[in-house]
């Protein structure tokens, strides 16, 4: 369960957030901006799949489907109508959130973990080869391109916004909204009685049912947000990408990356999933020169961490908890 933060650690929270947005007035390498809105991104879908799986317990292996339906129809939608992004990509995230009931009502019959990752991973799989076998609408894995960039606007005393492949200060700031908003989202959703409802269900869905907790709709809700932050990021991936193939945001290998942030950051906390996410997201990047031997390091590294850190690496921080206040909330000092 998220445990509340001491001031201290309300300090450093906000301290990390200030960084993470004066960061680009600072920094203008291009490269470095790009890995980081890639470690938002991925960030924030790791905490939307930490959500439904680390609180509710509903092991879903097939979370990129939403990701790759609110990319393609985000992209698709503006594309072929010539509609601003701007208005495509919460429509994006609603259709993803539609999609996440789809396969939550046939999860709801499910108890059974290991058969619940497979109709989610099916799920998923569907989507992936509809979109490759339709090309003459989503040119499948030619790849879809021609996807329209958000749309410029003008801030009066700052200048014009400009969004575009040379220019990354803009979709930085975007993407720093849509993961700081996914964070405080889930924080605010765990921390409320649906948060109460969601770990309840996931330690014993028959106790919870004894209490009086409505599982059919706990579920649900728990599917439907977090579809809906997902396909929003999808949305804002195929527009910031402007590049899309089945594969490329479809793949499985895609949602085993974002697993393997998730556990080895810490799957059931706040902090572990973002932790791993700017981890391997940097990491893989950093050991592009050594080719495919970085995924043999990748997978060791998901191996000891599953063996000898369970808990993941924010667990290392708990150790630092009393003194910086993360992780617990400071014990009060005996008189």
């Amino acid at each position: 369960m998220f445990a509340p933060l001491a001031p201290q650690g309300r300090l450093a929270v906000a301290a990390l957030v200030a960084i993470l947005l004066v960061l680009p007035l600072v920094w203008h390498d291009t490269y470095v901006l790009h890995l980081i809105i890639l470690s938002m991104i991925f960030a924030a879908f790791a905490v939307a799949w930490n959500f439904t799986t680390g609180y509710a317990g509903l092991k879903t292996f097939g979370h990129h489907a939403f990701f790759g339906i609110g990319a393609y129809f985000s992209a698709l939608i503006s594309k072929n109508f010539d509609i601003s992004p701007w208005l495509t990509t919460p429509v994006a995230g609603l259709v993803a959130a539609c999609a996440g009931l789809v396969v939550a009502l046939p999860v709801l019959r499910i108890r059974s973990v290991p058969h619940v990752a497979m109709v989610t991973l099916g799920f998923a799989e569907i989507v992936r080869v509809l979109l490759t076998v339709f090309r003459e609408t989503t040119r499948g894995e030619m790849g879809l391109w021609g996807i329209p960039a958000y749309d410029g606007f003008t801030i009066p005393g700052l200048g014009e916004v400009v969004f575009n492949a040379a220019e990354k200060v803009p979709y930085y700031y975007l993407a720093a909204l849509l993961f700081l908003g996914s964070v405080y989202a889930v924080v605010r959703m765990v921390k409320s009685p649906i948060g109460l409802a969601l770990v309840a269900i996931r330690d014993s869905q028959d106790a919870a049912e004894s209490l009086g907790i409505n599982l059919t709709r706990y579920k649900l809700l728990a599917f439907a947000a977090s579809a809906f932050m997902v396909g929003l990021l999808g949305a804002f991936y195929a527009h910031y990408i402007l590049l899309l193939t089945p594969s490329s945001v479809l793949g499985l290998d895609l949602m085993i990356l974002v697993i393997g942030m998730t556990l080895i950051g810490g799957v059931g906390t706040l902090f572990g999933p973002i932790l791993g996410a700017f981890v391997m997201t940097i990491g893989v990047e950093a050991m592009r020169g050594i080719g495919e031997y970085r995924m043999l390091i990748y997978g060791a590294l998901i191996v000891v961490v599953v063996m000898f850190m369970p808990r993941g690496l924010v667990a290392m921080l708990d150790g630092l908890g009393p003194r910086f206040g993360f992780g617990r909330q400071a014990r009060p000092q005996a008189e």
